[in-house]
């Protein structure tokens, strides 16, 4: 492990070439904020080199009436999506988290778009990830077609790279001029620098490890940095107050290993082998286990042993699944110096979901630990939770045997565990030591959502990520927010009202098959069916059945809803049965096809009742003209049947487009069904004089139905 120790410095001199390169994403509609898969995430990539970056961010305001002024939230992280929280949620237990760096843009009413120029010097190099949303979905159901406010967000990136950077090797001096009012060098580790200003560490917005020191008057001027990060470059600028001025300054760097890391050799074959599917299987014999140093062992090892550090197997399940574990589950924990196991979500793809650490203390130990506790630090690119780096902390003891705890979105990096028994000044606790089961893993979700929830992945080009939509108004990135929950008894009756208001298909089934409307009959009921199931199928919280695919559900009822309002008008304009019978499976199958290519748009339905409505006016323009009087003919029908059905329907289509909200969708769409089903009982042409009631024929004629009086005729005897 010290070996991977790099002594060595990037400068920037005079004479180095710049160079700059632009970045930009595409467009994306922004969405109210319920949870995480509402947002817009972005992905960029700072190189190495980078000493300057800008984000250009537009957002573009879309057709809409009276948009007023909208304020649309941007955050930002390097190394891992950013943890948000703007509804604020509880998030569950043993989980920590380090809210993102945000910002504000705003789109007045007047304004077409809003252009913001973001700056970040001394970058931190590698992933970059920006989120943007509008503010708090406020339940308002938005039928997909109409005129609204939308808006759409661009982040565009611009980096200026310094690509001829001169090294500076360790403890080897280097003079530099400075003749510009910014230097930048990359190191890892302690340095000297005999100048003015002196600064050290790169930016990350929210966890920015940047150390600034005046060397005014100072000669030589130094800085050390204990316990830098591991293999990655760190920035240092050198500046001067008088731009005019050209100065001459040397600059020199060293490193000090105080300590080298003490694996104990083991059987390589044994290690591999006692791995099992089950993560955390312990021993009992914690000091005869490979790769763990046995207690007292610090006394027949070198002086600059300070930490020991087993081998930790790695195990890639699936997506965003990661399962790490020590050979024999167990490693030994001294107060001497700390036991340092390494975790490797160095990959970006490790960063979409949940680490989860849980430690159990063994009880072959816990008789040491009357006087003493095990504490742990969870942290990455250092070892040890000081200096550049935000760790977190567990703790396990005699009387607390276990310890969980959960990191959101990890970042994509080399992440330490640091064990240590801490003890009080009794001489009994001195050389108490502990053997701790460590279980580690990276999970999509955290507790897969629990039973209020569901883990979805998402994905933003190729990089996929995990997130919880929570159902029956839980909340939270683990669905464990309860404060607006809903309780048995509403979901209940959620359910019910859903479900039974299809049953007021009933009626214009029944009407239909008296009046031998028999092809309008089977498609009522088929709407009836699938609505009902449908309905009991999306129900959040417990009170849900679902007798197939939930998307096979959802295709049959917005399929039959389509076309019973088609049957229904195109039945209204009496035209000639083969015709009539083209129209009906010509639009099904028309209604079909544009179901599957989107479900949920506005000319699904306005298309086929506006056709629907063209044919039958023009059939009844045509009886009028033909038969010189007002089609239907009578007034009884205007008033107590079209006049009602026609109300009913309109009424039914304003509470669906413009009444229903997340908090009412129980009531109006239920009231919808109602309003729909009235209307087709009103709206259904009355019977053809030649049919007799519900349709059949007074004979058989074999296995076929003889034709009704009108073809008799034209029978020649």
């Amino acid at each position: 492990m010290a070996s991977s120790m790099r002594n060595c410095l990037r400068v920037v001199s005079a004479d180095l070439t710049y160079v700059n390169e632009f970045y930009s994403k595409t467009p994306q509609k922004l969405s109210k904020y319920s949870w995480f898969g509402n947002v817009r995430l972005y992905q960029f990539s700072v190189p190495e080199d980078a000493v300057f970056v800008r984000w250009l961010l537009t957002v573009i305001r879309g057709s809409g009436f009276n948009c007023e002024n909208q304020n649309i939230a941007v955050h930002f992280r390097a190394g891992a999506p950013p943890v948000i929280d703007p509804i604020l949620t509880a998030f569950p237990n043993s989980t920590v988290v380090s809210l993102a760096y945000n910002l504000t843009l705003t789109v007045r009413s007047g304004q077409v778009n809003n252009a913001t120029l973001f700056n970040v010097t001394q970058p931190v190099s590698g992933d970059w990830f920006l989120a943007a949303h509008l503010p708090k979905d406020d339940g308002k159901i938005e039928q997909q077609g109409l005129p609204s406010c939308s808006y759409m967000f661009q982040p565009q990136m611009y980096v200026r790279r310094a690509v001829d950077t001169p090294i500076l090797m360790a403890n080897i001096p280097l003079t530099q001029t400075l003749t510009a009012p910014v230097k930048l060098a990359h190191l890892k580790y302690a340095l000297c620098v005999c100048l003015h200003v002196f600064t050290l560490g790169s930016s990350s917005l929210g966890q920015s490890s940047v150390f600034t020191t005046n060397c005014s008057g100072v000669k030589p001027c130094t800085i050390s940095i204990s316990n830098p990060p591991w293999n990655a470059w760190m920035q240092v600028t050198v500046e001067t107050s008088r731009p005019n001025v050209t100065a001459t300054f040397s600059i020199s760097a060293s490193s000090t290993v105080g300590c080298k890391p003490l694996s104990i050799p083991s059987d390589f074959n044994t290690s591999f082998s006692v791995v099992g599917p089950s993560l955390g299987a312990s021993t009992n014999n914690a000091s005869s286990r490979p790769g763990i140093a046995p207690t007292g062992a610090a006394s027949n090892t070198s002086e600059k042993t300070c930490l020991w550090n087993p081998a930790m197997f790695r195990e890639d399940q699936d997506v965003l699944s990661v399962r790490f574990a020590l050979p024999n589950g167990n490693t030994s924990v001294a107060s001497q110096f700390p036991t340092v196991l390494t975790l490797d979500l160095h990959s970006t793809t490790d960063s979409g979901g949940v680490l989860t650490v849980q430690l159990d203390l063994n009880t072959v130990a816990r008789h040491n630990l009357n006087c003493a506790l095990v504490f742990v630090c969870i942290f990455s690119f250092a070892y040890m939770c000081i200096a550049f780096v935000q760790g977190y902390s567990l703790e396990v003891n005699s009387s607390e045997t276990k310890a969980l705890l959960r990191i959101p979105f990890p970042d994509a990096a080399l992440w330490y565990l640091s064990l240590q028994t801490i003890c009080n000044n009794s001489d009994d606790c001195a050389n108490a030591s502990a053997a701790v089961a460590v279980s580690a893993g990276l999970t999509a979700c955290i507790d897969d959502c629990g039973p209020h929830g569901e883990c979805r992945l998402l994905r933003t080009q190729s990089y996929l990520y995990a997130a919880c939509v929570c159902h029956a108004g839980w909340l939270g990135w683990g669905c464990s927010d309860s404060k607006n929950a809903l309780p048995f008894s509403q979901q209940l009756s959620a359910a019910l009202l859903l479900t039974l208001s299809n049953l007021l298909f009933v009626p214009p089934v029944v009407v239909a098959l008296h009046r031998a409307y028999h092809v309008e009959a089977a498609v009522y009921f088929f709407t009836m069916f699938f609505s009902t199931f449908y309905h009991a199928c999306d129900q959040p919280g417990v009170t849900v059945m679902c007798i197939m695919d939930y998307d096979t559900l959802q295709f049959c009822d917005f399929l039959g809803s389509v076309v019973a309002v088609w049957v229904t008008i195109i039945c209204m304009a009496r035209l000639q049965e083969p015709v009539k019978y083209v129209f009906f499976m010509a639009g099904t199958l028309i209604i079909a096809m544009a179901m599957q290519l989107d479900r949920r748009g506005l000319w699904n339905l306005l298309g086929p009742v506006l056709v629907a409505l063209v044919t039958m006016v023009t059939a009844w323009v045509y009886r009028a003209v033909k038969r010189h009087h007002c089609y239907p003919p009578t007034w009884r029908r205007w008033v107590f049947f079209l006049i009602p059905g026609v109300m009913s329907a309109l009424i039914g289509v304003c509470v669906y487009t413009f009444a229903q909200t997340d908090a009412n969708y129980y009531y109006t769409h239920s009231i919808w069904h109602a309003m729909v089903a009235t209307s087709v009982v009103f709206l259904l042409p009355p019977r053809e004089v030649h049919m007799p009631p519900w349709g059949w024929p007074a004979k058989l004629c074999g296995y076929r139905v003889c034709r009704s009086q009108k073809e008799e005729l034209y029978t020649v005897t």
